[in-house]
């Protein structure tokens, strides 16, 4: 059973992921993807996401369409914002308080969590290195945020990313002090500071 043209068409604007909603829109019914999954000519990811058989699948950007209030953060922020060339094992993300992460976690992410008028300051988008988008922190928050989490992080790593940061063009010096105030770690990240400034 051939993928048919409006599915192909779908799942190319969607760099080779579409969900069972996306497929509904495109006119293919779930009894459809169904068969098509059966006959190998799609493969399901998880519930209600399909991509095509020998596609890498983009397991950031699917993992965020299944829990859409996970930002990235912490050591995959900085990956994502290449702050560290180090590429994440297990994926960092933070949720609000009275987010259950027991899935997340069974999953291999390392999952932090914030109160909840917290957890939506300095979120962006970026693209992963699939070409789909994502919510993640911005620089200023990802780097409040390493400090904070300090002692449950690779300290290299997080020093390696506060110099790369010092070096940007795009840094916001005056924001990032705005965020360390916010986030409790204005000594801390002025002892950064100073020795790279």
């Amino acid at each position: 059973m051939a993928v048919p043209n409006e599915l192909q068409s779908a799942l190319k604007q969607n760099n080779g992921i579409i969900t069972t909603a996306q497929a509904n829109e495109a006119g293919v019914s779930n009894e459809r993807l169904r068969l098509l999954v059966h006959s190998g000519d799609l493969e399901r990811v998880t519930t209600g996401i399909y991509v095509l058989p020998d596609e890498f699948t983009d397991r950031m950007f699917i993992v965020q369409l299944r829990r859409p209030k996970i930002i990235y953060s912490h050591e995959t922020a900085l990956f994502l914002h290449e702050l560290t060339d180090r590429d994440p094992i297990n994926y960092m993300v933070t949720v609000p308080t009275g987010y259950n992460p027991t899935r997340l976690r069974e999953d291999g992410f390392t999952v932090f969590t914030i109160k909840r008028e917290l957890h939506e300051i300095g979120v962006t988008k970026l693209t992963t290195m699939f070409g789909n988008s994502v919510t993640v922190y911005d620089l200023e928050r990802t780097i409040c945020d390493c400090l904070r989490s300090r002692n449950n992080l690779d300290i290299a790593v997080v020093t390696d990313a506060i110099k790369r940061y010092a070096k940007r063009k795009d840094k916001n010096l005056s924001k990032l002090m705005q965020m360390a105030e916010t986030f409790k770690v204005t000594k801390l990240l002025r002892s950064y500071m100073e020795v790279l400034l």
